[in-house]
């Protein structure tokens, strides 16, 4: 049964949404800097232990001290969607790239949430997306694929790594949905990020004492690393891809991940000298056509 969500977007929130927008993009292509940074230096398992259990404990003080008290009943379901959000979406790209599965197929898998989220949104919230925004969507597909065509790859991973990247972008897709449906589910954002981020640093501490130690490489790489993961990755992509759930339709939200692709080549270029290819910014072009025609609605 279909929920129908009313989203009354007010003069402020339709003027806040460029600026929102431009935040979620920095903040979700930086993630690549992080892990770039960190991932020379430890295990896929010990890296994000250590980026969800530190984003977590900063955020802890703070969930007490500011919002609602916060009762099992309202956690418990914040904890099942930090298992999705989190632990398996972070957790499943990650191991499908340590089973080889090429990186720029999990790449573009991943940036491939928003064609999930359109598809999801109108069975389960009534959100109906427009005939210029699902153009708008099928233009930015379009622009994803040019930009990554150069990077993709099938490899020899075995089939169940494709399947569990395909299965872990399906579950954030899920997750951001149902998200926006749930009215049990506003809770602030800092304390909702909070416990999500607890949530995942438990698993994948799981996950980092079977493979062996949960040390961190006492290194200026993993710091930096680190600190960019949970100031950029985490704090400003998530808390703002939170906030934009509340404030306007999930759909038109998650146009603006379509970019990360070339912000994110734009990241690498500027950081560690990596050359732009042309088809980045043909790629671009086409894009921000299609994350226009899509927010447009």
């Amino acid at each position: 049964m279909a929920l129908s969500v009313d989203i009354v977007l007010t003069p402020r929130s339709r003027l806040l949404l460029p600026l929102l927008g431009t935040l979620l993009i920095i903040g979700w292509s930086s993630g690549f800097v992080g892990i770039r940074y960190a991932s020379e230096q430890a295990s896929v398992a010990v890296l994000l232990f250590w980026r969800t259990l530190l984003s977590g404990l900063i955020l802890l003080p703070f969930a007490f001290a500011f919002g609602p008290k916060m009762r099992l009943s309202a956690v418990l379901p914040q904890m099942a969607f930090g298992v999705m959000a989190v632990f398996i979406y972070l957790g499943g790209f990650a191991l499908a790239i340590e089973q080889r599965v090429p990186t720029g197929l999990v790449a573009l898998i991943s940036d491939l949430v928003p064609l999930a989220i359109a598809a999801l949104s109108q069975p389960l919230l009534n959100e109906r997306l427009s005939g210029r925004q699902w153009l708008g969507t099928a233009i930015a597909v379009a622009g994803v694929l040019i930009v990554s065509f150069d990077s993709l790859s099938f490899g020899t991973a075995p089939l169940w790594a494709y399947a569990l990247t395909i299965g872990s972008m399906l579950v954030f897709a899920a997750a951001s949905v149902l998200r926006r449906g749930k009215a049990f589910l506003k809770m602030p954002v800092h304390q909702s990020l909070c416990i999500h981020s607890l949530t995942g640093a438990v698993l994948f501490g799981l996950c980092g004492l079977y493979q062996g130690s949960l040390k961190p490489p006492m290194t200026r790489e993993f710091a930096i690393g680190m600190a960019w993961l949970v100031l950029f990755a985490t704090f400003l992509a998530y808390a703002i891809y939170y906030t934009m759930l509340r404030l306007y339709p999930v759909a038109q939200v998650s146009a603006a991940i379509y970019l990360s692709p070339p912000v994110t080549m734009l990241w690498a270029w500027i950081l560690f000298s990596e050359p732009l290819a042309p088809a980045m910014f043909i790629g671009l072009a086409v894009t921000l056509v299609g994350v226009w025609l899509t927010s447009r609605g």
